[in-house]
Parts: C-alpha cells; sequence; structure tokens
C-alpha cells in the first residue's frame, strides 16, 4: 500500500503539468473553433457571438481558472461536435482502443518473447539472424502502411479476412454492453457468433500494431537472456544437473523478465496514443480517431480529454508495472 501512495504521489506533479501543457497548445494551435461551427458562411458578427457563447473571448487566465474549476468537479466538457459531454464519449469509445491495443500487445509478445529466447540460446545462428530480420521489418514500417497491405492481401485479394468496417461485422449484432469489450460481453451473453465476429474483425488491426512493436520487445528479451544466461547462477543450475528446460524457464526467462517488462509498459503506453493511424484505417471507433476528428475541428474539450486521459492510463500503468517488478522480485520492494 505504501508503494502504490507513494506512485500517486509522484504522479501529481506530471499530471498537473499535462493539464497546464494540453490546455496551452490546444489554444496556441491555428485554427478558431467559433469560426469552424459558425459556419463557412458566417458573418464576423456570427462568429463573434459564438465566440462570446464558448467563452473564448475571455482571457487565457480566466478559461483556465474555469477549466480546472470544471476537472475538479468531475466535469471533462462538452464535445461542440457531437453535443455529448466528453467523458460519455471518452467512456463509450475507450473499450474499443483499449480491447485493440491489449489484443496487439499479446499478440506482440506471444510471438516476440519465444523470437527473442530462441534468439538468445542460438546466438549469431541462422535463427537469430532471422529474428532480426523479422524485427527489423516489422518496425521498418509505418502502422497505416502495413495495415493497408494486410487488408490488400487478406480481405481484397486472399478474402480471408472481414471487411475493415469497426469492431464488428454489419449483419452481426453487437453484444450487450457490460464491460465495453465485445470478446468479455460477447462471452458474458454466451454469444459465439458475436465473439467470432469480433474476434475476426481485431485480427489484422491487431496484427499490424503487434508487427510494429515485435522489434523493441524481441531486441530486449534477446539482450536480457544473453546476460541472463551467461550469469553465474545459471552456471551453477546447470552444473546441479538441473534439465535444459528448468534452467532456461524457471530460472534464466523470469529474471530475464524485468527489462522486458519495462519496455513493455513503453510499448502498451505508446500503442494507446499512437494507433489512430490503425483505427482510421480500420474504421475504428476508439478515442484515438476521436480525438483527431475533435483537433481538425479545433474543439479543445475532447483533445484536453483524450491527453489526460492518457496521462491517468499511463500512471496506472506504471504503478501495475511496479507491482509486477515486486512480484518477480521481492528485493525491489524492499529496497523501495
Amino acid at each position: 500500500m505504501k508503494l502504490i501512495l507513494k506512485r500517486l504521489l509522484l504522479a501529481l506533479p506530471n499530471l498537473v503539468g499535462v493539464i497546464v501543457v494540453t490546455f496551452v497548445l490546444t489554444r496556441a494551435l491555428p485554427g478558431d473553433p467559433a469560426a469552424y461551427f459558425a459556419g463557412a458562411a458566417a458573418t464576423p458578427e456570427a462568429v463573434a457571438q459564438v465566440r462570446t457563447q464558448l467563452g473564448l473571448d475571455r482571457p487565457m487566465i480566466e478559461q483556465f481558472v474555469s477549466y480546472v474549476s470544471d476537472l475538479a468537479k468531475g466535469d471533462w466538457g462538452v464535445s461542440l461536435a457531437t453535443g455529448q459531454s466528453v467523458i460519455s464519449e471518452l467512456k463509450g469509445r475507450l473499450p474499443a482502443s483499449l480491447e485493440l491495443t491489449l489484443f496487439g500487445l499479446v499478440l506482440a509478445v506471444s510471438v516476440a518473447v519465444p523470437l527473442g529466447v530462441l534468439a538468445a540460446t542460438k546466438p549469431n545462428s541462422a535463427w537469430d539472424h532471422a529474428v532480426r530480420a523479422i524485427t527489423t521489418a516489422g518496425v521498418s514500417l509505418p502502422t497505416f502502411f502495413t495495415g493497408l497491405l494486410l487488408v490488400y492481401v487478406f480481405y481484397y485479394k486472399l478474402g480471408w479476412a472481414p471487411s475493415p468496417s469497426g469492431r464488428i461485422d454489419a449483419f452481426v449484432s453487437s453484444p450487450p454492453t457490460v464491460t465495453g469489450f465485445y470478446i468479455i460481453d460477447s462471452l458474458i451473453a454466451r454469444d459465439f457468433t458475436a465473439l467470432w465476429a469480433s474476434i475476426t474483425q481485431l485480427i489484422l488491426p491487431a496484427g499490424t500494431l503487434a508487427l510494429f512493436v515485435l522489434a523493441p520487445l524481441a531486441r530486449m528479451t534477446r539482450a536480457s537472456m544473453l546476460g541472463v544466461l551467461s550469469s553465474d547462477f545459471i552456471r551453477t543450475a546447470r552444473a546441479s544437473g538441473l534439465t535444459p528446460v528448468t534452467v532456461l524457464y524457471t530460472y534464466a526467462l523470469r529474471n530475464a523478465l524485468l527489462p522486458v517488462l519495462t519496455t513493455l509498459g513503453m510499448v502498451f503506453s505508446f500503442l494507446l496514443g499512437s494507433n489512430v493511424l490503425v483505427e482510421k484505417v480500420f474504421a475504428w471507433p476508439g478515442i484515438g480517431s476521436f480525438a483527431i476528428e475533435s483537433l481538425v475541428a479545433s474543439d479543445y474539450a475532447p483533445v484536453q480529454g483524450f491527453v489526460l486521459s492518457m496521462a491517468l492510463l499511463y500512471v496506472l500503468l506504471n504503478l501495475l508495472i511496479d507491482l509486477a517488478y515486486t512480484w518477480l522480485d521481492p528485493r525491489i520492494a524492499l529496497e523501495g
């Protein structure tokens, strides 16, 4: 509990900085939301009237105080484009982004860790060079290009994948909302048709994300495993007559996972904020595409809400990683 409280207190200055910087940058960006929402044919008087209604004619410091006061009350503002509160918009779209990101991360880890272990156990071999080539190719291609390529090959040419049209097939009803995650909600409702439709829609966008983050995870696993496999306690375990599988997975891999966890946290945070291109390619109704649409319209409240929600998720993720550290190596908690 002390570790959790300590991490939360250390995160407060970062959250304050995020609030200040986001507020200032959204106002500094080119574009006038009053002119955008008044319409192209609006007169200067109409634009001024809209600006007054939005409170944009007030001094910057007054707008900031009002914004922080609303945040303290749990009010993140209203999206001018949709007319809905920012919290309700984020609440409806966040599960879609999280489901996509988590599925992509699971795919990446399930491939990257075995590849990294294989490369570390056979250094400078053909397997090692093949792993390097695969990971380099994955990280070299932009996510939007990889997504379009996968759509072209697996949907357009081969017909193996469904159309890139959102979270579920248009001819399948979405499951009743419980968690917002279609896979989990389908299991709860025992709707296996919706479950299969949700998984098939996830494969291509999640695979696009997984290919991009495969390289850092596989490379970190390889480097960490090489360091652990050359350590004294591994030599002692081998000399004690333990089987190679026991030495590799029970002793070496567990001790090599700490830097991999750090990389995993960084990758997950990166994916949450940068999967907007994948969401656009696959018409995925997540918070990334919502933030971009709001940014184009100079709709300040959703953009600020998006950045703040990403900051909160980043704090939560770092807390979970710290707890995972203490589980893998209890000495870390004692040192803290």
